[in-house]
This record gives C-alpha cells, sequence and structure tokens, in this order.
C-alpha cells in the first residue's frame, strides 16, 4: 500500500519512491496552501489534473488550472494554493539526490511550521 498522509492543508500520497525519482498525488483543499517552501536536494515537476488556484514562484503570482505542468527548479521560492470550490490535485515528480520531507525550507507558513 502507498503511504498517505495527511495534512492541514490536504493530504498527500507517494504513488512511487525510488532511489531515482518520487512521485505523489498531492490534494490542497479548498481554500487552503501548504508553506512557500523551497527545497535543496530536489526539483519538482507538477501536472495539475483537478481544479484551480495559484502558484507563487520566487515572488511572483501565476493562475493555475487543470492541465498545467509547472517545473520548479532546484532551490526555487514556491507555494501553491486552492482559490477554488473544489478539490486542487496535482501529481509531483521530485528529481534530485533526496526526497525527504526534511528537505523543506519553510519561508512562509499558515500553520506554525516555521
Amino acid at each position: 500500500m502507498n503511504y498517505k498522509e495527511n495534512r492541514p492543508w490536504g493530504t498527500f500520497e507517494n504513488l512511487l519512491d525510488a532511489d531515482y525519482c518520487k512521485v505523489k498525488q498531492i490534494i490542497i483543499k479548498p481554500g487552503q496552501a501548504p508553506s512557500y517552501q523551497y527545497h535543496f536536494k530536489r526539483s519538482e515537476i507538477w501536472i495539475v489534473v483537478r481544479g484551480n488556484g495559484e502558484l507563487k514562484l520566487d515572488d511572483k503570482i501565476y493562475p493555475i488550472i487543470t492541465g498545467n505542468v509547472v517545473n520548479i527548479p532546484l532551490k526555487a521560492k514556491h507555494q501553491i494554493k486552492n482559490n477554488g470550490d473544489e478539490d486542487l490535485i496535482f501529481i509531483e515528480i521530485q528529481q534530485g539526490s533526496y526526497f525527504g520531507e526534511d528537505d523543506i525550507v519553510r519561508l512562509e507558513d499558515n500553520y506554525g511550521r516555521i
């Protein structure tokens, strides 16, 4: 069974956890957003499969809709926010030298995790 974790903003589920990449399904609840963060050891590619919202990438805001593919380079500051009325779901593909949850540097967080 895949590993699934609840977070204050929604859930993530590991679909693949290999030494060369990690693939997650991430669900953001309406009105919620994970922290504004970056990673030292991984880049990410996001494929939005349901919902809409906005992406904050290196302090610039971009609209996000179903079908978007987003590239998050290594060390790029990023946050996705669900500003719709249904779950925002995307597939996250991580590439790099390390995929642990402790490679998160939080810059802003609505849930007191800095």
